[in-house]
């Protein structure tokens, strides 16, 4: 036996005619409307599928809560330092101003239950009248059932209220926010929530974090908050590239301005040396590329 391929060639469009054509974007524009003076000096906020007007006119108190939580929410500077452990103490800290006003850890889990419906024509010979002898055929309905296991298996997001849920990331690789669109999609997609609201670091946050590195001896402080963790900018590529399903997602990215202590921090850490923090990816191995 032979097998025969055909490769037709396809022309390859500039990047001039590429820049062009218009991107199609489901993040909405301007939002700052939607939130309090002063909001967004200490935060900065993007809305995908109009997530931020959904939650504020059919989720409104859960929203409010949210709003009324973040600016509450205050991080010190030895929290940043100091290693946390199993968790650490900026979630610790959004835990005590959340569960007291009734948002908990919530999972979800299903069974896909498939009902197949089977209709045949079934022959029946006339024994009687004036067609006796004919077949006549009548409709016959078969069905049958079937269960896909753990079709939704075991989703879990950190705070759920009502139909909103909110997901906080402050420092984890960056391969976590898969996980958090996937869960958020889940508990979406099966009409457990309206929307969601994810909270990590914004990139304002790089400028703080070169200070404290050149004021104290934290083993890998770089890389332990480096390119390859959670920012802001490695959710919005995500949430650009559709990831987020049909999940209208409010993104919130925490500034260096809800680091409460930072000036007297660094008035008791004298700098011991030069320091620069990048959120630019480190070059590839070339074994990996």
């Amino acid at each position: 036996m032979r097998l025969y391929v055909t490769v037709a060639s396809m022309a390859i469009p500039s990047r001039a005619v590429v820049e062009n054509i218009p991107v199609i974007s489901a993040r909405d524009p301007d939002v700052s409307v939607h939130f309090p003076p002063g909001f967004e000096d200490r935060y900065e906020v993007f809305s995908y599928r109009n997530a931020v007007t959904i939650l504020r006119h059919t989720c409104g108190a859960e929203f409010q809560e949210i709003i009324q939580a973040l600016v509450e929410f205050r991080i010190r500077t030895d929290n940043i330092t100091t290693s946390g452990g199993n968790k650490s103490k900026i979630a610790i800290g959004m835990e005590t101003l959340l569960k007291p006003r009734g948002w908990n850890e919530t999972r979800i889990t299903g069974d896909l239950h498939i009902t197949r419906r089977t209709t045949s024509k079934v022959g029946r010979t006339l024994k009687t009248g004036k067609n006796k002898g004919t077949t006549k055929y009548e409709s016959k309905l078969v069905e049958e059932a079937y269960r896909i296991p753990g079709f939704v298996d075991g989703h879990k997001i950190d705070f759920v209220k009502g139909r909103v849920a909110f997901d906080m990331e402050w420092n984890s690789k960056d391969q976590t926010f898969d996980r958090d669109l996937y869960a958020i999609r889940a508990f979406y997609e099966t009409n457990i929530v309206t929307a969601g609201v994810l909270l990590t670091r914004s990139s304002d946050l790089a400028r703080l974090f070169a200070e404290i590195q050149k004021r104290t001896d934290i083993p890998d402080f770089k890389q332990k908050y480096g390119a390859s963790t959670t920012w802001i900018e490695k959710l919005l590529s995500r949430l650009d590239a559709g990831r987020g399903g049909g999940c209208p997602i409010l993104v919130i990215g925490i500034k260096s301005a809800v680091v409460s202590d930072f000036d007297a921090w660094k008035a008791t850490h004298p700098a011991r040396r030069d320091s620069t923090f990048t959120l630019d990816d480190e070059p590839m191995d070339p074994e990996d590329e």
